[in-house]
């Protein structure tokens, strides 16, 4: 069985598609998505919808990022709203129009996807070896006690190996260069796929690595 890792993709679903492809996950690989699935790139939507269809066939573990707090924080609080739209979430609005005259309006976000993003939506997953999650982790903490700034907002900082002697994989920080950042006890793997960069997708036990682009490109590596 695999563990795959998968870090942020923030709407590109041309890379995650290309992605799927690539890897060939089978029924006994395991996917941990890392959060970040909606904003910035231009098919929120489909992505979610994707991962829906994955977790019907599939061992998909999916975790929360910031973006996905933003987007169910903005149904109530109208400041967020404006704010989450500078942040990508006018493109995640934009990718539920079926009409592109149409106004954008989160009452058009389906009540499935609501529930992915609220419910099905984890904050951190753990398994013999390795700590998954969306921001970062205090080293000295258990995971039940982390707090949610450092789960889902703050960004990866060498703070030395978790207590539990695990490997933490993460997103959220960007590595706009485009490669994982791998410190031995901590790997990043959110390579900036909205932008110039990758999403990249990490065998946590072999430390290969595949990552593919909105330009249907792809390429391979090995943790360094």
């Amino acid at each position: 069985m695999r563990t795959l890792a998968i870090g942020d993709v923030h709407g590109c679903l041309t890379a995650l598609d290309k992605m799927l492809a690539l890897v060939e996950p089978t029924a006994e690989d395991r996917l941990v998505f890392l959060g970040d699935y909606v904003d910035r790139g231009p098919d929120s939507r489909g992505v979610i919808d994707r991962i829906l269809e994955l977790r019907s066939r599939h061992d998909v573990i999916c975790l929360t990022g910031n973006h996905e707090i933003m987007m169910t924080s903005a149904r109530d609080d109208e400041g967020i709203y404006l704010s989450w739209l500078g942040y990508g979430g006018e493109e995640a609005l934009e990718s539920y129009l079926d009409d592109p005259t149409d106004s954008p309006s989160l009452e058009r976000v389906p009540e499935r996807h609501w529930l992915f993003l609220e419910e099905i939506c984890r904050p951190y997953f753990e398994d013999d070896t390795h700590i998954y999650v969306h921001g970062n982790v205090r080293p000295d903490l258990p995971l039940e006690d982390q707090d949610n700034m450092t789960l889902y907002w703050d960004r990866f900082a060498n703070n030395g190996p978790h207590f539990s002697g695990k490997t933490v994989i993460c997103g959220h920080t960007s590595q706009k260069s485009g490669w994982p950042l791998n410190v031995g006890h901590s790997v990043v793997i959110d390579t900036w796929v909205y932008g110039e960069g990758w999403l990249t997708c990490l065998d946590v036990q072999k430390g290969h690595f595949w990552q593919t682009n909105q330009a249907n490109q792809q390429r391979l590596g090995m943790l360094a």
